[in-house]
């Protein structure tokens, strides 16, 4: 008989929290998720361009129960929404050899009700609470301090914006010099996504704090921010005080990142699908009460002809949308645990948020170049909301699904080398320096967010005053509170 040979085992180190994943970098990539430590299953060497090409095989079986692979989806799917909203809405048009641009909400009448689920940022700071509580305890467990905590959370997330700043600032400068300050103005609309990083950035940094509230007085606290963001919508609306409404960025988007916390210590996964569904669609009726009311716009984006505007700076509808998009997402929860039991649905999430901040980062440039080149090539203009604009939406949807894959396969690398760079937190780092760093990225971003890269080569010290001076703001931040680096073992935490 063929004596048969003994096969060597497959070398894979599995540890407690190992998601069944035997692909190094897509393991790494989903235990980051989790806000677990990532260990090299190479013995600590870095990973090799050839080790990052093996195909990601996955055990079920080895997945520890406590796993939660839901937050992961609703991660992407809150990102891939915005994307796929932002392009379904935008009107691009070219005549006359000029660019104008509008809103789809401002043209076809009726179709703000899109917003009521396609506005989903609620959802991404829902998961991001629901990861920070999970890294702080991480952290606190370690025995390190917060400028632990934040480097190991808040570069990562800048690590990728770096890129694209470095891309489209020299961009802006040479646009200026050559075609004047008009064309770089419409690059604003590129860096306006940026607002959301600053406003979670800001969540991440007070995250400590809130989740010590959320332990001292449980539900007092998003009761709270309730309440304060209905002092500042009566202030701003009936006394007619405009710029207090700005601390409603705090209050409302604080509020959907302290419901996080109830996911992550097990509160709101105790309460049947049919409760969950119900404050869901209770909070639907507050909102529906409140749009009725003739107070607020029924969109929940800004449009062009909003009295009030609902999202800059955010009204108290988008707390009642949070609670009602949270508690759908929470009722389907269980169907999208099973649906994550198979193996090429978990490799898609895994591999959709390994390149996350990409995809939101270079979106609205696919939809800029895709105009440039293709609107004066000839492409067929039509009126929004007519039938041939709606039957032209899915080809121009695949042509921006295109570009962005190109510019995903370009740039997703530096986002990924962010996520595998061999680093240890700084135990020691001085906290003031951690915070003025905090305080820099967050106002570079903002003042990138304001007014995108017009103005690049304007001199000045103020961070919002031009592109070159919130760049300048954006790196020094990211210097001071980003990780040390290590020659040992990688230790890679959740974004």
């Amino acid at each position: 008989m063929r004596r048969l040979r003994r096969r060597r085992p497959r070398p894979f180190l599995k540890y407690p929290g190992s998601l069944g994943i035997r692909d190094p970098f897509l393991r790494s990539i989903a235990d980051m998720a989790a806000g677990r430590e990532v260990r090299p299953c190479n013995g600590g060497h870095l990973l090799t361009g050839r080790t990052r090409k093996m195909k990601a095989q996955l055990d079920i079986t080895s997945t520890p129960a406590d796993r939660d692979r839901y937050v992961d989806l609703l991660r992407l799917v809150s990102i891939v929404v915005v994307v796929f909203g932002h392009w379904l809405m935008a009107v691009v048009i070219f005549r006359d050899g000029s660019f104008s641009g509008t809103n789809a909400l401002d043209e076809i009448e009726g179709i703000w009700i899109l917003t009521w689920l396609l506005q989903v940022m609620p959802l991404f700071f829902f998961v991001g609470g629901f990861s920070n509580l999970r890294s702080w305890t991480s952290t606190e467990r370690k025995g390190l301090g917060y400028p632990a905590f934040l480097s190991t959370r808040v570069t990562r997330l800048i690590a990728p914006v770096l890129v694209f700043v470095a891309v489209w600032l020299p961009a802006a400068i040479l646009l200026e010099r050559t075609e004047g300050s008009e064309v770089v103005a419409t690059t604003e609309l590129l860096a306006k996504p940026l607002w959301f990083l600053a406003v979670y950035v800001l969540a991440v940094a007070l995250a400590p704090v809130m989740i010590s509230l959320h332990h001292r007085y449980r539900v007092g606290v998003p009761a709270a921010l309730v309440a304060g963001a209905i002092a500042v919508d009566i202030a701003r609306i009936g006394f007619g005080i405009p710029y207090v409404g700005y601390l409603n960025f705090a209050f409302v988007w604080l509020f959907a990142h302290q419901l996080g916390f109830f996911y992550a210590d097990g509160s709101l996964t105790k309460l049947r699908p049919t409760v969950q569904l119900t404050g869901g669609l209770a909070a639907l009726g507050v909102l529906v009460a409140l749009v009725s009311s003739g107070v607020y716009s029924p969109s929940m984006v800004g449009m062009a002809t909003d009295r009030i505007s609902n999202n800059d700076p955010p009204s108290i509808c988008l707390i009642a949308l949070t609670v009602w998009l949270v508690g759908l997402a929470m009722a389907f929860r269980p169907k999208g645990c099973k649906l994550l039991e198979r193996p090429g649905a978990w490799k898609a999430v895994v591999i959709g948020n390994s390149m996350i901040m990409t995809m939101f980062l270079w979106h609205l440039t696919a939809l800029f170049a895709a105009s440039v080149i293709l609107l004066p090539a000839g492409l067929p203009q039509p009126d929004a909301g007519t039938a041939v604009w709606w039957l032209l939406r899915p080809v121009w949807l695949v042509v921006l699904v295109t570009i962005l894959a190109v510019l995903v396969a370009i740039f997703g690398r530096f986002e990924r080398a962010a996520l595998l760079r061999k680093a240890q937190p700084r135990a020691r780092a001085s906290t003031p320096a951690t915070i003025l760093g905090l305080a820099a990225l967050i106002a570079a971003l903002a003042g990138l967010a304001i007014h995108g890269f017009a103005g690049p080569s304007q001199p000045t010290i103020n961070p919002t005053g031009s592109a070159l001076a919130s760049c300048a703001y954006l790196v020094g931040g990211y210097f001071l509170i980003r990780p040390a680096s290590a020659k040992g073992h990688a230790s890679i935490t959740r974004r």
